[in-house]
């Protein structure tokens, strides 16, 4: 098992990484001095482990269809029916979006009640259960709408990954990759349990720095503003992961258009996703006119196009990208039908494997 700490200034909390390690919810439950616990899973019974005092069990459906406020506010009413107090807790049991929705309702309900995590999939594990950042979908974008509220504990299981069908460890690999141009080293020979471990001892020193993503934490968006828009643009058939893939390679081939990066790191962007066995091409049902209006409602952007791009001192924030710049670099992307884009991709290795 290993246990990587995040430290803040106000709070902080372990994330424990291992197999088995969801049996220590109780004692977690326990030691946070919980009285009464609402457990919201996307998973069947049997693999929510016990808390060890009074709970609630609601079912939960993984997946960007249930990523709204009405979600929210649902659970927030079964919080209210059950009585749950600030001295009680909410416990996520599922994969991103679960823990996504789950942490937000927590954070608004009575002003904020602890949250723990207990994340399912490998995308979850690996990214969106760590460092405090909720949010929901609006019509017209993704995470529109969350606040950051830290977890009491973060449990990674990898038992649970032993469940998941090739697809959906793909769609957590595409975060690993794009660790490879943020500070992380070279995970592809390493085991799952170590590129996972290795991925959230980088978010999570990146987090200890800017909490608030007013700075550093920018650079986790690696990939992320293509990605998202290929998401919405796809009617969310393109995973988180596959699509954040795309948008790494994108976001080399970008920095090279702006001469930020040589040729070799642009090649490299395309060798390290392609080595996951993800997808590096756009789906061919896409219009980079379409992708870009989609972009321009991207978070970071405040006057124009924002996105984070390699260069001589590593990713960073570039603001104002000019319109013509990116259409280019989007024209000029290998394209694919959106069925052949998804099945062409190799297996993921297994939870006691690396990858090649």
């Amino acid at each position: 098992m290993a246990s990587i700490p995040l430290r803040l200034r106000d709070h902080s909390y372990d994330v424990l990484i291992g197999p088995g390690v969801r049996t220590s919810l109780a004692e977690v439950v326990g030691r946070l001095g919980a009285r009464r616990a609402v457990v919201v899973s996307a998973r069947p019974r049997e693999w929510v482990p016990d808390t060890g005092v009074e709970t609630l069990l609601l079912p939960a459906r993984d997946g960007e269809r249930d990523k709204t406020l009405t979600t929210v506010e649902a659970l927030c009413g079964e919080f209210v029916r059950f009585g749950l107090t600030r001295s009680d807790l909410v416990v996520s049991c599922g994969g991103g979006t679960t823990t996504d929705v789950v942490g937000l309702a927590a954070a608004l309900y009575h002003r904020g009640v602890t949250v723990v995590h207990l994340p399912t999939t490998l995308l979850a594990q690996v990214d969106a259960s760590v460092g405090g950042k909720t949010a929901v979908n609006l019509p017209a974008g993704k995470n529109l709408v969350g606040a950051y509220w830290q977890p009491g504990a973060v449990l990674c299981d990898t038992d649970y990954l032993s469940t998941l069908p090739r697809r959906e460890m793909l769609n957590g690999y595409g975060e690993i990759a794009r660790a490879h141009f943020i500070g992380a080293p070279d995970l592809r020979s390493l085991p799952l349990a170590d590129q996972i471990a290795a991925s959230v001892r980088l978010k999570a020193r990146i987090v200890e720095v800017d909490e608030r993503d007013s700075g550093l934490r920018h650079i986790l968006n690696y990939g992320h503003t293509l990605g998202h828009a290929l998401e919405r643009a796809t009617g969310f058939a393109l995973r988180h992961g596959e699509a954040v893939a795309i948008g790494t390679v994108f976001a080399g081939r970008l920095a090279g258009a702006l001469g930020r990066i040589d040729r070799a790191r642009v090649a490299e962007h395309q060798d390290v996703v392609r080595s996951y066995g993800l997808p590096a091409a756009l789906p061919a049902e896409t219009e980079s006119a379409t992708l870009i209006r989609l972009m321009r409602h991207d978070k970071k952007a405040i006057g124009g196009l924002a996105f984070v791009l390699d260069g001589p001192n590593g990713a960073e924030l570039v603001d104002d990208v000019p319109h013509e710049t990116v259409e280019h670099v989007l024209d000029g992307m290998p394209r694919m039908p959106l069925g052949e884009l998804v099945d062409e991709a190799v297996p993921a290795a297994t939870t006691d494997t690396a990858r090649p």
